[in-house]
Protein backbone atom coordinates (compact mmCIF):
# COMPACT_ATOMS: atom_id res chain seq x y z
CA UNK A 1 0.00 0.00 0.00
CA UNK A 2 1.02 3.38 -0.79
CA UNK A 3 -0.11 5.62 1.74
CA UNK A 4 1.01 8.60 2.23
CA UNK A 5 3.25 8.64 -0.42
CA UNK A 6 3.38 11.34 -3.09
CA UNK A 7 5.15 11.33 -6.62
CA UNK A 8 5.07 8.53 -9.33
CA UNK A 9 7.93 5.81 -9.82
CA UNK A 10 8.70 6.74 -13.14
CA UNK A 11 9.13 3.21 -14.33
CA UNK A 12 12.15 3.38 -12.76
CA UNK A 13 14.74 2.41 -10.02
CA UNK A 14 15.44 4.84 -6.59
CA UNK A 15 18.97 5.96 -8.69
CA UNK A 16 17.11 5.77 -12.57
CA UNK A 17 14.77 8.05 -10.84
CA UNK A 18 17.23 10.50 -9.33
CA UNK A 19 19.13 10.78 -12.87
CA UNK A 20 16.13 11.45 -14.64
CA UNK A 21 14.86 14.37 -12.49
CA UNK A 22 18.12 15.91 -12.23
CA UNK A 23 18.78 16.25 -16.27
CA UNK A 24 15.15 17.48 -16.44
CA UNK A 25 15.81 19.89 -13.64
CA UNK A 26 18.99 20.74 -15.50
CA UNK A 27 17.36 21.45 -18.90
CA UNK A 28 14.20 23.71 -16.95
CA UNK A 29 17.23 25.83 -15.62
CA UNK A 30 18.96 26.31 -18.30
CA UNK A 31 15.92 26.72 -21.65
CA UNK A 32 13.27 27.83 -18.98
CA UNK A 33 11.04 25.72 -20.72
CA UNK A 34 10.91 22.07 -21.72
CA UNK A 35 8.48 19.82 -23.41
CA UNK A 36 7.56 16.21 -21.94
CA UNK A 37 5.34 13.73 -20.51
CA UNK A 38 2.49 14.91 -18.13
CA UNK A 39 4.01 12.59 -15.20
CA UNK A 40 7.51 13.64 -15.99
CA UNK A 41 6.60 17.72 -15.93
CA UNK A 42 5.02 17.03 -12.30
CA UNK A 43 7.85 15.06 -10.79
CA UNK A 44 9.97 17.71 -11.88
CA UNK A 45 8.07 20.61 -10.79
CA UNK A 46 7.80 19.46 -7.08
CA UNK A 47 11.58 18.59 -7.27
CA UNK A 48 12.56 22.11 -8.88
CA UNK A 49 10.38 24.09 -6.19
CA UNK A 50 12.68 23.40 -3.27
CA UNK A 51 15.94 24.05 -5.58
CA UNK A 52 14.55 27.73 -6.37
CA UNK A 53 13.38 28.39 -3.21
CA UNK A 54 16.73 27.73 -1.61
CA UNK A 55 18.43 29.50 -4.16
CA UNK A 56 16.36 32.43 -3.58
CA UNK A 57 17.00 32.47 0.23
CA UNK A 58 20.71 32.58 -0.27
CA UNK A 59 19.88 35.44 -2.69
CA UNK A 60 18.14 37.41 0.36
CA UNK A 61 20.76 36.81 3.26
CA UNK A 62 23.51 37.88 0.58
CA UNK A 63 21.45 41.17 0.10
CA UNK A 64 21.20 41.91 3.52
CA UNK A 65 24.64 41.85 4.02
CA UNK A 66 25.89 38.47 4.95
CA UNK A 67 28.77 36.61 3.62
CA UNK A 68 28.09 34.13 0.18
CA UNK A 69 26.28 31.02 0.91
CA UNK A 70 28.45 28.36 -0.31
CA UNK A 71 26.73 25.90 2.07
CA UNK A 72 23.32 26.21 -0.34
CA UNK A 73 25.17 26.12 -3.41
CA UNK A 74 26.95 22.56 -2.53
CA UNK A 75 23.59 21.12 -1.82
CA UNK A 76 22.24 22.42 -4.73
CA UNK A 77 25.32 20.97 -6.27
CA UNK A 78 24.54 17.64 -4.86
CA UNK A 79 21.57 17.31 -7.66
CA UNK A 80 22.45 19.33 -10.23
CA UNK A 81 26.40 18.36 -11.62
CA UNK A 82 27.07 21.28 -13.57
CA UNK A 83 28.61 24.21 -12.08
CA UNK A 84 27.51 26.42 -14.93
CA UNK A 85 23.65 25.95 -14.45
CA UNK A 86 24.14 25.97 -10.72
CA UNK A 87 25.68 29.72 -11.08
CA UNK A 88 23.03 30.99 -13.62
CA UNK A 89 20.59 29.51 -11.20
CA UNK A 90 22.07 31.66 -8.53
CA UNK A 91 23.08 34.72 -10.59
CA UNK A 92 19.87 34.99 -12.45
CA UNK A 93 16.69 33.26 -11.47
CA UNK A 94 17.05 33.83 -7.99
CA UNK A 95 17.09 37.61 -7.74
CA UNK A 96 14.34 37.53 -10.65
CA UNK A 97 12.29 35.27 -8.38
CA UNK A 98 13.27 36.82 -4.88
CA UNK A 99 9.63 38.45 -5.14
CA UNK A 100 7.64 35.63 -5.62
CA UNK A 101 6.38 33.21 -3.42
CA UNK A 102 6.30 29.76 -4.59
CA UNK A 103 4.99 29.16 -7.70
CA UNK A 104 8.01 29.64 -10.30
CA UNK A 105 6.78 27.10 -12.78
CA UNK A 106 3.61 26.42 -14.74
CA UNK A 107 2.43 22.98 -16.57
CA UNK A 108 0.67 23.31 -19.51
CA UNK A 109 -1.23 19.92 -21.04
CA UNK A 110 -0.72 19.47 -24.72
CA UNK A 111 -2.87 16.28 -25.00
CA UNK A 112 -2.17 12.76 -26.33
CA UNK A 113 1.04 12.07 -28.26
CA UNK A 114 0.81 9.85 -31.56
CA UNK A 115 1.29 6.19 -30.98
CA UNK A 116 1.38 5.43 -27.59
CA UNK A 117 -0.67 7.88 -26.43
CA UNK A 118 1.35 9.39 -23.69
CA UNK A 119 -0.29 12.54 -22.40
CA UNK A 120 2.81 15.07 -23.17
CA UNK A 121 3.06 18.92 -21.50
CA UNK A 122 4.90 21.93 -20.83
CA UNK A 123 6.86 23.03 -18.00
CA UNK A 124 7.97 26.11 -17.87
CA UNK A 125 9.55 28.92 -15.84
CA UNK A 126 6.87 31.47 -14.94
CA UNK A 127 9.04 34.52 -14.86
CA UNK A 128 10.78 33.63 -18.45
CA UNK A 129 7.56 32.58 -20.40
CA UNK A 130 7.86 36.01 -21.99
CA UNK A 131 11.34 36.39 -23.31
CA UNK A 132 11.11 32.57 -24.54
CA UNK A 133 7.79 34.17 -26.86
CA UNK A 134 10.14 36.99 -28.03
CA UNK A 135 13.13 34.81 -28.99
CA UNK A 136 10.97 32.57 -31.29
CA UNK A 137 9.40 35.89 -32.75
CA UNK A 138 12.15 37.04 -33.93
CA UNK A 139 14.08 33.60 -35.27
CA UNK A 140 10.87 33.74 -37.66
CA UNK A 141 11.72 37.49 -38.55
CA UNK A 142 15.15 36.46 -39.66
CA UNK A 143 14.24 33.33 -41.50
CA UNK A 144 11.84 35.01 -43.80
CA UNK A 145 14.09 36.81 -45.69
CA UNK A 146 16.39 34.43 -46.34
CA UNK A 147 13.13 32.34 -48.25
CA UNK A 148 12.35 35.19 -50.00
CA UNK A 149 15.26 35.47 -52.26
CA UNK A 150 15.10 34.86 -56.20
CA UNK A 151 16.43 31.98 -57.81
CA UNK A 152 19.20 31.68 -59.65
CA UNK A 153 16.89 31.14 -63.36
CA UNK A 154 15.64 34.55 -62.52
CA UNK A 155 19.37 36.11 -62.75
CA UNK A 156 20.47 34.17 -65.71
CA UNK A 157 17.13 35.67 -67.77
CA UNK A 158 17.36 38.40 -66.95
CA UNK A 159 21.28 38.28 -67.84
CA UNK A 160 20.35 37.03 -70.98
CA UNK A 161 17.86 40.06 -71.69
CA UNK A 162 20.23 42.70 -71.28
CA UNK A 163 22.91 40.95 -73.23
CA UNK A 164 19.89 40.78 -76.21
CA UNK A 165 19.07 44.16 -75.82
CA UNK A 166 22.96 45.22 -76.15
CA UNK A 167 23.02 43.48 -79.43
CA UNK A 168 20.34 44.99 -80.72
CA UNK A 169 22.26 48.45 -80.20
CA UNK A 170 25.00 47.09 -81.72
CA UNK A 171 23.71 46.49 -84.81
CA UNK A 172 21.82 49.71 -86.52
CA UNK A 173 25.02 51.45 -85.13
CA UNK A 174 27.08 49.19 -88.07
CA UNK A 175 24.60 49.62 -90.71
CA UNK A 176 25.02 53.32 -90.32
CA UNK A 177 28.58 52.77 -91.02
CA UNK A 178 27.96 50.93 -94.52
CA UNK A 179 25.76 53.61 -95.88
CA UNK A 180 27.96 55.94 -96.00
CA UNK A 181 30.36 53.99 -98.22
CA UNK A 182 27.75 53.21 -100.81
CA UNK A 183 26.62 56.48 -101.16
CA UNK A 184 30.25 57.64 -102.03
CA UNK A 185 30.93 54.82 -104.19
CA UNK A 186 27.46 55.99 -106.19
CA UNK A 187 28.86 59.27 -106.24
CA UNK A 188 32.72 58.00 -107.49
CA UNK A 189 30.89 56.76 -110.37
CA UNK A 190 29.10 59.79 -111.17
CA UNK A 191 32.21 61.67 -111.45
CA UNK A 192 33.87 59.62 -113.47
CA UNK A 193 31.35 59.33 -115.78
CA UNK A 194 30.83 62.90 -115.90
CA UNK A 195 34.99 62.98 -116.70
CA UNK A 196 34.45 60.56 -119.58
CA UNK A 197 31.80 62.58 -121.81
CA UNK A 198 33.99 66.01 -122.67
CA UNK A 199 36.02 63.50 -123.75
CA UNK A 200 33.92 62.06 -126.30
CA UNK A 201 32.18 65.35 -127.48
CA UNK A 202 35.70 67.30 -128.33
CA UNK A 203 36.48 63.66 -130.05
CA UNK A 204 33.48 64.40 -132.16
CA UNK A 205 34.00 67.90 -132.88
CA UNK A 206 37.89 67.25 -134.05
CA UNK A 207 36.11 64.77 -136.73
CA UNK A 208 33.63 67.15 -137.90
CA UNK A 209 36.29 69.79 -138.43
CA UNK A 210 38.53 67.24 -140.34
CA UNK A 211 35.53 66.61 -142.68
CA UNK A 212 34.72 70.03 -143.22
CA UNK A 213 38.19 70.60 -144.25
CA UNK A 214 38.39 67.86 -146.72
CA UNK A 215 35.53 68.94 -148.66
Amino acid sequence: MRHRVTGSKLGRTASHRRATLSALSSSLIEHKRIRTTLAKAKATQRTIEPIITRAKNAHRKEQDGENKDVHARRVIARFIHKPAIVKELFDEIAPKVAERNGGYTRVVKLGQRDGDGAHLAIIELVDYNEAVTKKKKQKKKTEKPAAAAPPKKEEEQQTAETTAEEVEQEVPEEEEKEQPASEVSAEEETEVEDKAEPKDDAGEEEKGDDKKEEK
